[in-house]
């Protein structure tokens, strides 16, 4: 199989690290980071013109791209930059309405895509430890529609958000894969109430209420009951996003280090030249390679029915998990203290490869969803 991108998906990579290299560069970075919005709305809206929105989604649904290697090629840019824009809650919600939102959300989905509108998709809930199934946010049928009571933790971006797409329980009990459904809940709905905070990798994230948040009919996202399915797969466009977005933060580092190795002198020599200091550099160089692998195995999996999909998926995150760690701290030690500093770009892009490994489940969370996914059919 060939896995060389096509000369649209070169031009778009080649188009949008151009455009981060010159328009988003570290300094702007780390001031849009620790800024009290945490992205930039401007920002947001350059990078819809330049199609990186758009590229995640399918030409049926506005977008022009949508494939695995398309948002393999947008994340992996965003990871070189540390780009903080709301594209992860774009990604997952647009998708959930792609696949099942229907005429009622076209226009939210289109807004989406031109940069005019962002989105946060908000499952995760305190207690949870990434457990797809392990909902106790509750939707309540009320006449025509749905009143939704509970929380979510941990949702990025969401203070801004236009809308959220929100999984919340049906029916069962709170582990029940049966009766859970996905939510478009307008931000400025009454009942919705947010605690924002500051990321430690930059960007903030809030921890949102929903007190009796009256919703209408068409606010469910397809079968209100058994969206479980739905949900995984949406997770899954996530799990490749953040294993890309890792790939791209660790060619950085390496990149950083590869740097440092080069120019810093010690006994008059550059440190580079000690073999021991090649061996370690050459070992984070080939597992580099093995996360960029798995990455390219998950995206010509993404349409792959779904136990081949998901352990594509599981592998891959759980590598990522691994490597980005390693790569972090081999990163650090190999430049000395001055790795630690605040200013040098190099612990910014450390701290991300770390948090990446806790969104959406960390390296021993996908090991075991692996392992499960690996059993024959009949025990599953």
């Amino acid at each position: 199989m060939d896995f060389q991108h096509t000369e649209d998906r070169r031009m778009l990579a080649d188009s949008l690290n151009r455009f981060i290299a010159e328009q988003y560069a570290f300094p702007l970075r780390d001031k849009i980071a620790q800024s009290a919005e945490g992205f930039d709305q401007s920002m947001w809206q350059r990078f819809a013109e330049l199609g990186a929105v758009g590229a995640l989604f399918p030409e049926a649904d506005g977008g022009f791209g949508g494939a695995g290697f398309d948002i393999a090629v947008v994340f992996e840019c965003l990871g070189r930059g540390l780009v903080v824009e709301p594209f992860l809650g774009a990604l997952l919600a647009g998708r959930a309405i792609a696949a099942a939102g229907g005429d009622a959300h076209r226009d939210r989905l289109a807004a989406l895509i031109d940069g005019s509108a962002s989105a946060a998709f908000a499952h995760d809930e305190p207690g949870s430890h990434y457990e797809l199934t392990n909902v106790k946010t509750r939707a309540e049928k009320r006449g025509d529609g749905w009143v939704l009571t509970g929380a979510k933790g941990v949702v990025a971006q969401a203070e801004h958000a236009t809308f959220f797409v929100v999984t919340a329980r049906t029916a069962g009990q709170d582990d029940d894969a049966h009766g859970i459904g996905l939510f478009v809940v307008p931000a400025s709905a009454p009942g919705v109430s947010l605690r924002g905070y500051q990321k430690v990798d930059g960007g903030r994230a809030a921890e949102v209420r929903f007190d009796g948040v009256a919703l209408t009919a068409d606010a469910a996202l397809g079968d209100p009951d058994n969206g479980a399915a739905l949900l995984e797969q949406v997770l899954g466009f996530g799990l490749l996003a953040l294993a890309a977005e890792s790939v791209g933060a660790m060619d950085v580092a390496k990149e950083h280090t590869l740097e440092y190795l080069r120019t810093r002198k010690q006994f008059g020599v550059p440190i580079g030249s000690f073999q021991a200091l090649q061996h370690r550099m050459a070992d984070v160089l080939l597992e580099i390679e093995q996360a960029r692998s798995a990455v390219i195995n998950a995206a010509s999996k993404l349409d792959a029915p779904r136990v081949e999909r998901e352990r594509a998926l599981a592998a891959a995150k759980y590598t990522v998990g691994r490597i980005g760690a390693l790569v972090a701290e081999e990163s650090i030690q190999l430049h000395g203290g001055i790795g630690m500093t605040w200013e040098l770009p190099l612990s910014h892009y450390a701290k991300r490869l770390v948090m990446i490994d806790h969104q959406l489940g960390d390296e021993d969370h996908h090991l075991e969803r692996y392992v499960a996914l690996s059993k024959p059919l009949s025990n599953q």
